[in-house]
C-alpha cells in the first residue's frame, strides 16, 4: 500500500477506462440497437473531486458510445479518447499534449487491451474483478467492483496520497 501511495502522489492526469472500470463491463443494448451504460454516482463524485483538487481527467476506452461522450460531459472531463486500440500511444499523446510525464499519470483498466497504458503510466490501478494479469501489473487493486465505487475509491487514493482528501471532503462536513 505504502507504494502504491508514493506512486499516486505524482498523479497529475489520472486516466480511467469504461466498460469494467466506470461501468460493471456489462454491455445493455435495446431494441433499437442502442447502446445502455450504467454509470455510478459515487465514482462520478469520485472523478469530480479529483478534478476539484487540480488532478486531471481523461477517459480512454476502446469502444466508441455516445452515452460514454455524454456521462463525460456531464462530469466535466475535457479529454474523452473513443475507439482507441492501442492505449499506450495514446496515453503517452495525451500526456504529452497536456505537459504531463508519463511518471505523473495514473490508469486505471481491467483488461489485456489497458496493459500497455497501465505499464506506461507512473500510477496503474485496477478494479478487484479485472483480469488476473491485468491485476498482477496494477500497483493498486480496488475493493470495491468495477462500476460500483472501485473507480471512487482510487480517486480517494489518489487524494489521501496528495494530502487532499480532506480539503475535498471539507465542504460536505461543514
Amino acid at each position: 500500500m505504502d507504494a502504491a501511495l508514493d506512486r499516486a502522489r505524482a498523479v497529475q492526469l489520472m486516466v480511467f477506462d469504461v466498460d469494467g472500470v466506470l461501468t460493471d463491463g456489462r454491455l445493455y443494448y435495446n431494441d433499437a440497437g442502442e447502446e445502455l451504460k450504467a454509470f455510478c454516482t459515487l465514482d462520478g463524485h469520485g472523478i469530480k473531486m479529483l478534478m476539484g483538487s487540480g488532478v486531471r481527467t481523461a477517459i480512454l476506452t476502446g469502444r466508441s458510445s455516445g452515452v460514454v461522450a455524454h456521462r463525460a460531459r456531464n462530469l466535466g472531463i475535457a479529454h474523452v479518447l473513443q475507439g482507441v486500440q492501442d492505449k499506450g500511444t495514446a496515453l503517452i499523446e495525451l500526456a504529452r499534449a497536456l505537459g504531463v510525464e508519463p511518471a505523473q499519470c495514473g490508469y486505471m483498466g481491467d483488461d489485456v487491451i489497458d496493459l500497455p497504458a497501465m505499464r506506461r503510466s507512473g500510477f496503474a490501478a485496477a478494479p478487484h474483478e479485472a483480469a488476473d494479469i491485468v491485476r498482477s501489473h496494477a500497483h493498486y487493486v480496488a475493493t470495491r467492483p468495477a462500476g460500483a465505487g472501485a473507480a471512487r475509491e482510487v480517486c480517494e487514493l489518489v487524494l489521501r496520497a496528495q494530502g487532499k482528501l480532506d480539503a475535498a471532503l471539507a465542504p460536505y462536513l461543514a
